[in-house]
C-alpha cells in the first residue's frame, strides 16, 4: 500500500514492503520505454525509472502494486553489519575474524593460520582503517591479475582504477583503462580474477561477442559459468560490511 496523496510534501513517497515503509526515488530517464523497479542494493530504498513523459502517481501506484515482489527481494539483501571488535569481515572468500586491540599496532595484519585480523589503534577509526587496508589490498591483487591476462592476450598492462560502482563489478574504457570494483577482494580468488579476465578480453573485443567469448576462454584459467554463478548469488554480501 502507498499513500502518496496524503504525505508529508516534503517528505520522500514509501511504499509498504513486508513490515515497512521504504523510500521510492522516482528517476525519469530519456531512453526509457517502460515502468522498471528496483531495489537499491543496500535494501534501504526503491528506485523507479520512468520514461520521460511517465506520471509520478503512475510510478508510485506500479510499486505498490509489487509490493509484496519487492518484500522478497528486499529479504534477500544481507543487512549491513559494520566491522568491528568480535566481528568479521570476508577476505578472499575467507571470513577473518577481526582481533582488535587498542594498544596494539594500528597497521593491519593477516594471520592465516587463525583466519583473523589483527589490528589497534582508536575504536572510532576501527572502521576506516579496514576499509583503506581491504582497498589496497584489491589494488595490489587487481593490478596482478591483470598483468597476468594482459600478458596471456598479448597486450601491455592496462591501467586499474578501482571503482566504488553499486552495481557494475568491471569496466573498460575505450582508451584501455580498467575499472574494477574493489569489493571483489573479498570474494573467491576465481571469482575476482574471472571480472580481471573479462574486462581484459573487452580491450580486444568491445562487445559480447563469440570472439570475445573464445578469447575470454583461453585467457581465463577457470569456468566462467561458475564464477558468474557464484557472483549472482552472493555479489551482494560483498556490500554487507562496508555498505
Amino acid at each position: 500500500m502507498i499513500d502518496w496523496l496524503r504525505r508529508d510534501p516534503a517528505a520522500p513517497p514509501t511504499v509498504r514492503c513486508g513490515n515497512r515503509d521504504v523510500p521510492v526515488s522516482i528517476v525519469r530517464h530519456p531512453t526509457a520505454r517502460r515502468i522498471i523497479l528496483r531495489p537499491a542494493d543496500d535494501g534501504q530504498s526503491v528506485r523507479v525509472t520512468l520514461p520521460r513523459w511517465g506520471r509520478t502517481a503512475d510510478a508510485l501506484r506500479f510499486a505498490a502494486e509489487r509490493s509484496d515482489w519487492l518484500a522478497a527481494q528486499l529479504a534477500r539483501i544481507p543487512q549491513r553489519q559494520a566491522p568491528g571488535p568480535g566481528g568479521s569481515i570476508t577476505y578472499r572468500g575467507e571470513t577473518c575474524a577481526i582481533a582488535w586491540d587498542a594498544n596494539g599496532p594500528r597497521k593491519v595484519a593477516r594471520d592465516r593460520a587463525a583466519s583473523t585480523l589483527q589490528i589497534g589503534g582508536p575504536r572510532d577509526l576501527l572502521e576506516a582503517r579496514l576499509r583503506r587496508w581491504l582497498r589496497a589490498e584489491a589494488s595490489r591483487l587487481l593490478t596482478q591479475d591483470l598483468a597476468d591476462y594482459s600478458r596471456r592476450a598479448g597486450l601491455p598492462p592496462a591501467p586499474l582504477a578501482l571503482s566504488n560502482a553499486r552495481r557494475r563489478w568491471g569496466s573498460c574504457s575505450s582508451k584501455g583503462t580498467i575499472r574494477l570494483n574493489w569489493r571483489l577482494v573479498q570474494a573467491p580468488d576465481f571469482v575476482r580474477r574471472s571480472v580481471a579476465a573479462h574486462e581484459t578480453a573487452h580491450r580486444i573485443h568491445f562487445d559480447h561477442s563469440p570472439r570475445f567469448h573464445a578469447l575470454l576462454g583461453e585467457i581465463f584459467e577457470g569456468d566462467i559459468g561458475e564464477a558468474d554463478a557464484w557472483l549472482r548469488a552472493h555479489g551482494r554480501s560483498l556490500y554487507a560490511a562496508f555498505g
